[in-house]
């Protein structure tokens, strides 16, 4: 048996120095649990496994109804501000009658209307013309004048027979023509007025050119 020292146990610690173990870990709380799972009897784990199955279905039917209900307290509206509306369409013309009345033979009568802005800016207007090429028409004092929306303004036209050759003997549908400004646009545009303004140009034609045939 020469060259055969003793037989030594496998966890002899005389003095030797032992192998070095790598990455050894301390016990974890998952094993710990792990192995009470196993230790448990198979009927215990399933009722632990149904009464979690129940406490997750009872907690998913108590959010439901919260996730599902419309949020007290919505962002507020912020709509996009509406377009400025064309001048044309919020401008109204309603004919009032004669400023003056018609004692004695004239070229020139004034008529009086009140001008309404149904919304948005102001509207400046300056009167164009009128129905026939034998008529002047201007606004007075001042040629042009501004409305502001929701506050009617009188205005008093002047107008005045300036060829009675090209007028008609009677007035049917007669207008003014008009221009209009706001801050979006500038338009021209013919308001037409009814009887009573067609009966008092008719006066003045009268007492401007005399009796007129067909």
């Amino acid at each position: 048996m020469s060259g055969i020292g003793p037989v030594e146990p496998a966890n002899s610690t005389n003095g030797e120095r032992g192998c070095d173990v790598v990455g050894t870990d301390a016990s974890r709380p998952g094993d710990r649990l792990a192995g009470r799972w196993s230790g448990l009897p198979p009927g215990r784990r399933r009722a632990v496994v149904a009464a979690a199955v129940i406490a997750v279905a009872a907690a998913a039917t108590l959010a439901l109804p919260q996730a599902l209900a419309p949020d007290r307290h919505p962002p507020p509206y912020d709509p996009a501000p509406a377009p400025t509306p064309w001048p044309a369409t919020v401008t109204a013309w309603h004919y009032l009658g004669r400023a003056e009345s018609l004692n004695s033979p004239g070229k020139t009568g004034r008529f009086r209307f009140a001008v309404t802005v149904e919304h948005g800016p102001a509207v400046t207007l300056r009167v164009a013309g009128t129905s026939y090429p034998g008529l002047t028409a201007r606004a007075v004092p001042g040629p042009a004048f501004t409305v502001p929306a929701g506050t009617p303004r009188g205005i008093t036209v002047e107008i005045t027979v300036s060829d009675c050759s090209a007028l008609p003997p009677e007035v049917d549908h007669p207008f003014l023509d008009v221009t209009l400004r706001n801050t979006r646009a500038i338009q021209r545009h013919s308001f037409i007025f009814g009887r009573a303004y067609a009966r008092d140009l008719s006066d003045l034609f009268r007492a401007a050119c005399g009796p007129r045939t067909a």
